[in-house]
């Protein structure tokens, strides 16, 4: 993981004409093998922002992937949100990057965006690391305070289907589930459950438990990530 990348530099660039609306993008010096789209997480509170995605970027870049951390609207409503991470995954088209193969890895609340944004195209694969993919679920348990009436408005219902991704499973495409064992943020239960409806369904989805808390999966010196990174190996 100590492996320091060669790159081209990192370029931010805006998609929309919010200051919370840019993402950077930084290149490996070779031809990439993909893209990885990085949506952080934080329970979509504006406390919260990209600096928890881009420490992952380094490992990623050395291992030959592009990568495009995205920041978005937080704390202003589900559809500001939802549209933003819908608006920058589009936004590669104008990046002239190869999409061929274009993972999206979010963690926590961006677990949650990332297998939403792969309902409406543009990712070939998602990796889910603590994902809050249940989101009547997290309401009952009340995880992050409240957080998920906070984002929808209201407390989910029906008419949240669309935007709820265990209501929303399979997808076309295929969801890979990191969580750890130990984690009291968002309990394993949500990632064992979506994994169990997706295949249900039809569709394919893996749940890999490792070892450690909430954090341990964007730690990028930590077994789970070393683990993230062998599954994308084989993608790209």
């Amino acid at each position: 993981m100590s492996q320091e990348p060669s790159t081209v530099g990192t370029r931010r660039v805006a998609y929309g004409d919010d200051p919370a609306q840019y993402g950077e993008l930084t290149l490996p010096s070779g031809d990439p093998r993909g893209v990885a789209v990085l949506v952080h997480g934080g329970f979509w509170k504006p406390e919260y922002g990209i600096e928890y995605a881009t420490p992952l970027v380094p490992s990623l870049v050395a291992a030959g992937w592009a990568t495009w951390a995205i920041e978005y609207r937080r704390g202003t409503g589900a559809a500001d949100t939802l549209a933003d991470v819908r608006s920058a995954v589009d936004g590669l088209a104008r990046l002239g990057v190869d999409l061929t193969t274009v993972v999206g890895i979010g963690h926590s609340a961006g677990g949650h965006l990332v297998t939403w944004a792969a309902g409406h195209g543009g990712l070939t694969h998602v990796i889910s690391q603590a994902g809050v993919l249940d989101l009547t679920a997290a309401y009952d348990d009340g995880l992050g305070g409240g957080a998920v009436e906070a984002f929808l408005g209201h407390p989910p219902g029906p008419e949240d289907a669309d935007v709820d991704p265990i209501r929303a499973a399979p997808l076309d495409v295929p969801v890979w589930c990191i969580h750890g064992t130990r984690d009291d943020n968002v309990p394993i239960e949500q990632s064992r459950s979506y994994v169990a409806a997706s295949r249900a369904g039809g569709g394919r989805a893996e749940l890999v438990e490792v070892e450690g808390d909430h954090f341990v999966v964007i730690d990028p010196e930590s077994d789970a990530w070393a683990t993230t990174l062998a599954h994308l190996d084989s993608l790209g």
